[in-house]
């Protein structure tokens, strides 16, 4: 099978198509034929190996010290169960499928546990959809929802509101009762206010652009702000959440949570079937909708991350296996 390959950390030119033996099925198994994947800023951050100073051992530790473990980089992934092992119960060949695992969804096939993050795919959804979804309807939905504990009413400035978890963000805050800022570039307000923002500032007024005083939650999906900068944005009890966090916002969580003014907070999105399928059951009823920015082919990997590196991708950067993009 062909699959993107990187042996070592660095830039997108690290990355290469490369013939490879097909996965094999244990008995728990899922087989999946991968007709899309994407790349996520997720996936660029581990290709290149950007993480604080604080995590950096620990996450190579995790995916190799000098080079990956495993090869084959990529989270996202839908297509259809080819095989499956012979304990498997809840998933049968000609199965649509989506899910999320830590790595090896750039390939023309994956196999994954039947208890790990996959799902059927809602029949509204084509590949390329499904398989823009779960990074960021996760990550939305943990940080808006486990970490911020956002509730009915409040209001909720989502920052990098048109990327991959931003687009996510804005549908869960309004799901969840909200009323939702988007922040993001000018050609993209239109987009945003189709996913339900009550109100888009443009990303080049910065803190400016706002009104001081005015948000409960303020949500970080770009690693992009500063406590100190944006502080006078939130409410008395406002929260400033962080997706992507060093020390200095671990100290700053710490501090805060002492004090009677608005707090910081981090956290992690887990790879959970069971949410995978609240998202599942979301977007079969409407709630959510996938964005995808740009398709590319298996053989376009590199191109694919560099936009991801940029810091524009708009949506999901879908990486088209078996349907033209």
């Amino acid at each position: 099978m062909k699959a993107a390959i990187h042996r070592r950390y660095g830039p997108p030119e690290v990355l290469s198509i490369e013939e490879v033996p097909l996965p094999s099925v244990g008995r728990r198994d899922v087989r999946v034929r991968v007709h899309a994947s994407t790349v996520t800023s997720g996936d660029a951050r581990i290709r290149g190996m950007r993480a604080a100073a604080i995590f950096r051992l620990p996450v190579r530790i995790a995916f190799g010290l000098l080079g990956p473990r495993q090869p084959i980089p990529g989270m996202e992934f839908a297509g259809e169960v080819e095989a499956v092992g012979a304990d498997v119960t809840r998933f049968r060949p000609g199965q649509a499928v989506f899910g999320i695992t830590l790595r090896g969804a750039n390939a023309e096939y994956l196999t994954i546990r039947e208890t790990a993050a996959i799902v059927p795919t809602p029949p509204s959804l084509t590949h390329a959809e499904a398989a823009a979804v779960p990074f960021g309807a996760l990550s939305a939905l943990a940080f808006l929802r486990d970490v911020a504990r956002l509730v009915p009413g409040e209001r909720v400035l989502v920052l990098g509101a048109a990327g991959g978890v931003g687009v996510f963000a804005v549908q869960v805050a309004k799901h969840l009762g909200a009323h939702v800022t988007g922040l993001c570039s000018a050609a993209n307000a239109d987009l945003v206010h189709s996913l339900g923002a009550d109100a888009v500032l443009d990303r080049q007024a910065g803190p400016g652009g706002a009104v001081a005083g005015a948000y409960d939650v303020l949500l970080d999906t770009t690693d992009g702000t500063r406590f100190a900068e944006w502080r006078p944005l939130l409410a008395p009890r406002g929260r400033h959440v962080f997706l992507s966090f060093g020390p200095r916002e671990m100290l700053q969580m710490a501090w805060t949570s002492w004090g009677r003014g608005p707090r910081v907070l981090c956290g992690f999105a887990a790879n959970d079937p069971d949410e995978l399928a609240r998202v599942a059951g979301m977007l079969a009823a409407g709630v959510l909708r996938p964005v995808i920015g740009a398709r590319y082919r298996l053989d376009d990997i590199v191109k694919a991350h560099r936009e991801v590196d940029s810091g524009r991708k708009r949506g999901s950067a879908v990486i088209c296996l078996s349907d033209p993009p």
